[in-house]
């Protein structure tokens, strides 16, 4: 089991969570950041920080957001396991329907 970042998180990339996670597993895509689900430790520090509520326990993700805990694994099909975030930076890994995506315009 894992956290997995959901629909509120694109086009919004907070990143606040990264800074809390422990274990640096939380990489940043073109539209949204994933959590790395073998690399995730479940401490659950990024969860409270996400200002868009946006990350939540793999049981718990909403059912109308329940195609983000795949894209959550499907955005590491090609980077496999870096074992760490910050010294991968920001790839365009994200999955193609996430990528095709209607632009988001968000309230600040």
């Amino acid at each position: 089991m894992t956290y997995v970042i959901a629909e509120p998180c694109v086009d919004l990339l907070d990143k606040a969570c990264i800074e809390e996670c422990p274990v640096d597993c939380i990489y940043e895509g073109d539209r949204m950041l994933y959590i790395h689900p073998d690399e995730c430790v479940d401490c659950g520090a990024c969860e409270p920080v996400c200002p868009v509520e946006a990350i939540y326990y793999e049981d718990d993700v909403p059912d109308q957001w329940a195609a983000y805990t795949k894209a959550n694994v499907d955005f590491f099909d090609e980077l496999g396991s870096p074992g760490g975030a910050s010294k991968t930076g920001k790839t365009s890994n994200d999955p193609d329907w996430i990528k095709a995506l209607e632009p988001r315009e968000h309230e600040h």
